[in-house]
């Protein structure tokens, strides 16, 4: 659907009769950054040409041409992640985060009704270091799992990313099959023998009974910016700025475009991003999860429809213009959960957000923090599991910043598996671990 905005904004804008954007949000900024600062990329060489003709780009055109551009976007060709990189994720910080989620997803199969044979997907994997923490706690509950048939399934756009990822799950034990024309690009065999595929769409994944993980995904989608004016929304473009030839700047569209539709009638904020992407993923989701069973844990930063300007850059750990030296910084926005939760329509039940730091403690984390504690005596790995506790449950760190998601069938909810185990009576429901203190059944 963002194409079709773009496309709009180009016919809308095509005289550049654009004004000025004289805001400044608390995160980005309106391009001015002193000049020595803004050094002119690859990647501004061709959006300056883009620009030039057809003239302003919506915000999302421009995050998605940062950030996902085959030959010079910010992840296509490098590792971003860790110390070395330019953010840390909570897989990075403990392995805590994803043995704990590994748990959330037993928990579901075995209040699904301990179905014969399940799919894990996971959208955008990052290096697989999550993925990797949860395939140690399915084997180490083996004994659980043993009659379960899994597969892993990557959706993945980055060629850099899905090498890494490839060499964290299988360390290449089992050659890997490449077939770059393919919608299956790579597929490989995980260290415990668990066949892996690789997508670059989610479309491509097979529709079976699926298990579905987004951890920090969906802020990465691209946001459409609009500004509330006395002439009512307009929607914030990025242009040339006329002064400096290699700068860009922002500017609001002279007229309505096409992706004001996605704004709510009653919306009272006077800035707010949307990210029809981010529709489009979740509709999948509910379409498959509907339709199949399993079930889908989304983990983000993000707010429940409160806050305005969150579009950011990071670069070394740190804050980071926006419109600088595009493609040497990621970009991303606070995902707005009460968005995808409309745009589920009803097909699933959805439960949250929740905070990370209720999230995590549900499903145990403190308990498994005295577990490692007890287990070593080594100063070092004692404090750094002491840290990443800090890290992943301090409010004023990732504890309330991060929120969890989940969508389920509804008759998850009523005590109804998708499917009928002859071996097993009708279960009464089980609160939904992480939303609910974590139960066994």
């Amino acid at each position: 659907m963002n194409f079709l905005a773009a496309a709009g904004v180009r016919r809308l804008c095509a005289m550049r009769a654009v004004l000025p954007c004289l805001w400044r949000g608390k995160y980005f900024s309106s391009g001015n950054e002193p000049a020595e600062n803004n050094t002119v990329t690859p990647m501004l060489r061709h959006l300056i040409y883009k620009i030039k003709s057809t003239g302003p780009i919506t915000v999302a055109e421009y995050m998605k041409e940062v950030l996902t551009n085959p030959a010079k976007g910010y992840y296509m060709n490098r590792d971003m992640l860790g110390e070395e990189g330019d953010f840390i994720t909570s897989p990075e910080i403990s392995q805590m985060f994803g043995e704990l989620l590994g748990i959330w997803f037993i928990s579901e199969w075995i209040a699904a009704g301990k179905n014969a044979a399940f799919q894990l997907v996971e959208l955008g994997p990052g290096k697989g270091t999550l993925l990797g923490d949860i395939l140690r706690v399915f084997s180490q509950l083996g004994s659980l799992l043993k009659n379960c048939d899994i597969s892993l399934h990557l959706v993945e756009v980055s060629q850099k990313l899905s090498e890494i990822q490839a060499l964290t799950l299988t360390e290449e034990k089992v050659p890997l099959e490449r077939n770059a024309e393919s919608p299956v690009y790579m597929k490989g065999v995980t260290k415990s023998g668990i066949p892996v595929s690789w997508y670059r769409d989610l479309q491509d994944v097979p529709k079976e009974y699926s298990f579905y993980l987004a951890h920090e995904f969906f802020d990465v989608l691209p946001v459409h910016k609009f500004q509330k004016t006395p002439h009512g929304w307009r929607e914030v473009l990025v242009d040339i700025d006329p002064q400096v030839s290699d700068k860009l700047r922002f500017v609001l569209a002279p007229c309505a475009t096409p992706a004001e539709a996605f704004i709510q009638n009653d919306e009272t904020r006077d800035h707010v991003e949307v990210c029809p992407e981010a529709g489009v993923v979740i509709q999948e989701l509910s379409q498959r999860i509907s339709l199949t069973g399993g079930a889908a844990l989304i983990a983000d930063y993000g707010h429940d429809g409160t806050k305005t300007d969150t579009f950011r850059g990071f670069c070394g750990h740190r804050l980071h213009d926006v419109l600088t030296a595009p493609g040497t910084a990621d970009l991303t926005a606070d995902v707005d959960f009460s968005y995808l939760r409309r745009m589920s329509q009803g097909k699933v039940a959805s439960l949250g957000p929740v905070e990370q730091q209720t999230f995590l403690r549900n499903m145990g984390i403190d308990v498994r923090l005295k577990i490692l504690l007890d287990k070593t005596d080594d100063p070092s790995l004692r404090q750094q599991l002491l840290q990443g506790y800090n890290m992943l449950m301090n409010p004023m760190k990732m504890g309330e910043r991060f929120n969890f998601l989940a969508l389920v069938p509804h008759q998850r909810l009523h005590g109804r598996n998708h499917q009928t185990n002859a071996r097993q009576s009708k279960p009464s429901p089980s609160p939904v671990a992480g939303f609910g203190e974590l139960a066994w059944q």
